[in-house]
């Protein structure tokens, strides 16, 4: 259970790299990243949450340099941080911090307010998954029995019911964001994923345009659909064990495709992406909830050594 874990954690570590190495191009430093990135993120949003994302790009707008090469710097620390053990705990407390921050002043809270978000475009948000997996992947002391009990990795922090729920208002919220506003309108799934691929290499470009022309005039249906099996996914892990792997291999299955379709690998190859986006959190979550195979009695001793991923 306890490599289990700290394999996630790593795997976490990886993916806040990659945010830093992003964080670090050169289109973050000027003062676009203000007026493009972050100030749109406000349109849509009621008042009360667009004025501090103004504040906060204007501020960006006209200290580019300083203010990127701290955030660019803060996730690298995250990342060296949950990837060093001894660090660990208090690197990933910081995580919640940061990821609640951007979550509101970098991604307008991921839209969730607007009516426009949508799973395939990564709602709720990709940053506040970050917190959600540092909650879920938060060491537990062996003193405790914790990690030999549990069943799942996501388990040991929070206790299997809360765990669950988690899981639940995730996937459920998907598939409510998947009907709602100009998701469900015959062309809405076909104009978001023409719009991502701009800017992308030749081949994904081309694989977007595809894709698009597949759900053209189709969007009602695909995204009731879409919405059917995110909530499948949903009670997935409320279900006996072997349904509960198959709901799991769906749920990182639909990530992939959504990461590829829809985020079209969350644009890292445009020079202006900030992260991957949601799929590879969604589908690394998955693997905090994989069950775990039960403990075997030792022959020597009589006791249970710790269950094993």
């Amino acid at each position: 259970m306890r490599d289990a874990r700290r394999y996630l954690q790593l795997a976490l570590a990886a993916i806040w790299l990659l945010d830093a190495a992003l964080q670090y191009q050169p289109y973050m430093y000027t003062k676009a990243f203000g007026t493009e990135v972050l100030a749109a993120s406000a349109q849509g949003n009621p008042a009360v949450i667009a004025r501090p994302i103004t504040w906060v790009a204007g501020i960006v707008e006209h200290h580019p340099v300083s203010t990127n090469a701290a955030f660019a710097t803060i996730q690298l620390l995250l990342a060296l941080g949950i990837a060093w053990r001894p660090t660990v705990k208090p690197a990933l407390a910081a995580s919640i911090i940061w990821s609640l921050g951007v979550w509101w002043f970098g991604e307008g809270l991921g839209g969730v307010l607007t009516g426009t978000a949508s799973p395939v475009s990564g709602a709720p948000g990709p940053v506040i998954l970050y917190a959600l997996l540092a909650v879920l992947l938060w060491p537990v002391s062996v003193e405790t029995g914790a990690p030999e009990r549990a069943s799942f990795v996501a388990e040991c922090p929070v206790g299997a019911g809360t765990a669950r729920v988690l899981w639940l208002v995730l996937w459920g919220s998907l598939a409510y964001f998947a009907v709602q506003g100009s998701n469900r309108s015959p062309e809405g799934l076909h104009d978001m994923i023409s719009s991502s691929a701009s800017g992308q290499p030749r081949w994904l470009a081309s694989v977007e345009h595809h894709a698009a022309g597949w759900v053209a005039h189709q969007g009602t249906a695909v995204s009731i659909t879409l919405a059917v099996v995110l909530a499948v996914i949903a009670v997935g892990v409320f279900l006996p064990v072997p349904l509960v792997r198959a709901s799991l291999i769906l749920a990182m299955a639909l990530a992939a495709v959504v990461w590829i379709v829809g985020q079209a690998l969350g644009g890292i190859f445009t020079g202006q992406a900030t992260d991957p986006n949601s799929g590879p959190l969604l589908a690394l979550l998955s693997l905090a909830y994989w069950p775990l195979k039960p403990r075997r009695a030792s022959p020597d001793t009589g006791s249970e050594p710790a269950s094993q991923p």
